[in-house]
């Protein structure tokens, strides 16, 4: 795999060409719609997460009138190229907060309008001069109950331990914050000394086990691994093991020391469609949007008024439910630090 931009994720030739096929794709339409009728482009991580932002933002959002396109998965690469070639086909685009605090220092985002989107109701964490949030969430350690049957893994620590839960693990694939914080914490780092990150004695715990490691890209994979039993554990967002809880795969989560960050909207630099953009915005970050998408997918909402919109019981499953074992993963220092340690990361992983 050749990495073209080191801090972000890498293109491979199938993504590229994807890439360049979505182009051609966007242009052959252009012929028929004009610069103010192009349907908005919302692109998002693909799986459950986005079925649920298609229902409970997207759906609501065209029976009022709005033309949405779905695209994804998110990638940091085509979104580099899109805002520097000038060619921007995605007008909204859902991503790590991390990537946006420093994608706004290196220009590639529109800011946000807030005489348009309702500041006043949003948590002010999740409203930034050039983002608004999506949710938030907590990676958790899930697990196969099938598949550990006697004892099931609690800790950090316990998916480093192969000899007491032997067989393959899944973590988060990319670089970005959660899996060097993990491995920290498994190795008996206190959760308030984590930052600046021991890179050395990260990627020293995480060799114990790199043999094991199925590396997941996004949130679907993650799920499939988790439910087929061919990962049986792992890191997960927290919202892709509720998605399957109480199906007929029996899984579960343990919140000890779970990592709490979140997802957040953004428009690229040189949309076509920034006013529609920022109407979509503003109807995905309302209080009702905000509430229907939390209750269905266990995320967090980033509207002030929404949880008094969600049944109780929904309400007891958000992440914020579990904050007594709780850490916050440091976005500023990974903004900071994004480059550094994304051209590290992927040369241990090729090693």
């Amino acid at each position: 795999m050749k990495t073209i931009f080191s801090a972000y994720r890498p293109f491979t030739r199938r993504t590229l060409g994807g890439f360049t096929l979505a182009l051609a794709g966007f242009a052959a339409a252009g012929a028929a719609w004009s610069q103010t009728s192009r349907p908005l482009v919302f692109t998002s991580w693909g799986g459950t997460t986005q079925a649920a932002q298609k229902k409970h933002w997207i759906d609501p959002y065209v029976a009022a009138g709005g033309v949405v396109v779905m695209d994804g998965p998110t990638d940091y690469g085509k979104f580099k190229a899109m805002v520097e070639s000038g060619n921007v086909v995605w007008d909204v685009v859902d991503v790590e907060a991390d990537f946006a605090a420093k994608a706004t220092k290196d220009g590639l985002l529109e800011p946000i309008d807030y005489s348009v989107v309702d500041k006043a109701q949003l948590d002010p964490r999740f409203a930034g001069t050039h983002y608004v949030g999506s949710f938030s969430y907590s990676f958790v350690l899930g697990f196969n109950k099938d598949v550990y049957k006697t004892s099931t893994p609690d800790t950090w620590a316990d998916l480093f331990d192969l000899k007491k839960y032997p067989g393959k693990r899944t973590l988060y694939k990319w670089s970005a914050p959660g899996v060097l914080e993990l491995a920290l914490l498994a190795d008996g780092v206190p959760a308030d000394k984590l930052y600046p990150l021991d890179l050395d004695r990260a990627f020293k715990k995480l060799d114990t086990i790199k043999p094991q490691v199925i590396w997941w890209t996004g949130g679907a994979q993650s799920q499939q691994l988790l439910a087929s039993g061919e990962a049986p554990m792992g890191m997960f967002w927290n919202g892709r093991v509720h998605a399957i809880e109480g199906s007929k795969v029996n899984v579960a989560a343990s919140w000890k020391q779970n990592l709490a960050a979140a997802d957040v909207l953004v428009v690229p630099k040189g949309t076509k469609n920034k006013a529609a953009a920022m109407k979509f915005l503003a109807a995905a970050t309302s209080a009702r949007s905000q509430a229907s998408f939390a209750t269905e997918t266990g995320y967090a909402p980033i509207n002030t008024g929404s949880k008094a919109l969600m049944p109780p019981a929904a309400v007891k499953e958000l992440p914020e439910q579990h904050v007594a074992d709780q850490i916050n993963l440091n976005m500023v220092y990974w903004a900071e630090n994004r480059e550094a340690i994304a051209k590290r990361w992927y040369a241990w992983q090729a090693q």
